[in-house]
């Protein structure tokens, strides 16, 4: 009788996270992206977090992720210390300070408003995608830990709303190793070992569909299941990474597999459409490059992008900036490199923490980004005594809020002319090559 009370209790709640969902037409009346972000003028440290990363009883914790809100109000962080924090932006809705935060600051810039720590090592987490703080219900996020089902979080209180369990043979628990709500909010599909389950949020428990990744001629795509991404334009096609170097596109509805994508020197640890959704990102463990593919025409990689990633397993982050025209990304060097899609040039980059950039993530609508840093660190034998903590500079293990310069109305358009001269000088002098 208990559990059943505990089932529809969860029934409930789910059921009320679904309800109201803005639209993307309602969302833009509040929100506005400006008409481009100046890349050329390096940005500047807005908030700094590290103090909070080092209170952890783990003297190695380090920062695995990070990423924003769907409405832009807080950001997301995973750490190696199986602990996920989220810190709101004071007044973001109405910023307008620009007050530099200093790269010697002994605080952290504010305190994170919620701390979870989960049993075990996390291996992914994802924002309900019309998560909105005006709207309590709807904030909260699922994550997938270690030998745990995956658990959708409430974000308000810090309490578990409820949890999607999957079982393997041995009628035992077992851990997907990455998820992703789809584009309506209506279910979570999870990576697991040459499979996907699909889950209803309206259904917590054991319920599920699964999916095999590997065909009956045992062609397609083996390996474990390390990334999900869904295209944003609403073409009903999501990619999945796995670390059998492999990318497979495939169709939501019946997840039919279209084709799977070779070229990946490491394990593919993140994939993430454009905007248009014409074109897949792919990137992986040592490997330095991030490719680019057009899912039109599959048969050889656009572009590469370098990063520095030869001689890490840490899953590196990247993000497309709402204007999908650059993407950003970290590596080993501490370095934020970003780079034009249309080109696959390199733009610029700037320094954002003195050990490994793992997180990097553009907010929604504000001229913003974030960065996670940290990775593991092993000392000499004969420093087992001693406190890793009081050895690490403040932009190490640590988060940090970065705001870029925009270009104002006049230089956007004077800027947006010169290069459409450019471009129809270009096409003409094409025309006259024979």
């Amino acid at each position: 009788m208990g559990e059943q009370l505990q089932q529809e209790n969860a029934d409930i709640q789910v059921e009320e996270v679904m309800e109201e969902q803005p639209t993307a037409e309602s969302q833009s009346e509040y929100y506005s992206w400006p008409p481009a972000i100046r890349f050329d003028i390096p940005p500047y440290k807005t908030y700094h977090f590290y103090r909070h990363f080092r209170a952890s009883s783990n003297p190695n914790n380090f920062l695995k992720g990070i990423k924003w809100s769907p409405d832009g109000s807080c950001f997301l962080t995973s750490s190696d210390d199986n602990t996920l924090s989220v810190f709101t932006l004071p007044d973001f809705e109405n910023r307008t300070d620009e007050n530099v935060c200093s790269s010697a600051a002994i605080e952290d810039s504010f305190s994170a408003n919620l701390a979870i720590t989960d049993g075990e090592a996390i291996y992914d987490y994802c924002w309900y995608p019309y998560m909105s703080a005006s709207d309590p219900v709807s904030c909260v996020f699922a994550t997938t830990t270690r030998d745990h089902p995956i658990h959708l979080w409430d974000t308000s209180t810090g309490q578990l709303r409820c949890t999607y369990r999957a079982y393997d043979n041995m009628d035992e628990i077992t851990a997907a190793f990455s998820i992703g709500f789809n584009p309506t909010g209506t279910k979570i599909f999870a990576g697991y070992n040459k499979s996907i389950r699909i889950f209803d949020i309206h259904r917590p428990g054991r319920d599920f569909e699964q999916r095999s990744t590997i065909q009956g001629n045992k062609e397609g795509q083996s390996g474990i299941i390390s990334s999900i991404a869904f295209s944003p334009s609403h073409t009903g096609m999501l990619a999945t990474g796995s670390y059998s170097q492999t990318t497979a596109i495939h169709r939501e509805d019946n997840m039919e597999q279209l084709y799977v994508l070779h070229g990946q020197e490491g394990g593919v640890t993140h994939v993430q459409f454009s905007k248009d959704g014409n074109y897949l990102y792919t990137g992986g463990r040592k490997d330095p490059y991030i490719l680019c593919w057009d899912i039109r025409k599959t048969v050889e990689i656009v572009y590469k992008l370098y990063r520095s990633t030869e001689t890490t397993n840490q899953r590196i982050q990247f993000d497309i900036e709402p204007y999908g025209r650059h993407l950003g990304t970290g590596g080993q060097d501490g370095l934020v490199h970003i780079y034009d899609l249309q080109t696959g040039q390199w733009v610029s980059s700037f320094q954002a923490a003195s050990d490994t950039v793992s997180g990097f993530s553009f907010h929604p609508f504000l001229p913003m980004a974030a960065t996670a840093s940290g990775h593991r660190r092993f000392g000499a034998l004969d420093d087992s005594d001693g406190d890793l903590s009081l050895t690490l500079r403040d932009d190490e293990n640590c988060a940090s809020v970065w705001s870029f310069s925009v270009y104002s109305a006049e230089d956007y358009a004077a800027n947006s002319e010169h290069v459409d001269l450019e471009q129809s000088i270009d096409q003409e002098n094409t025309v006259q090559d024979p």
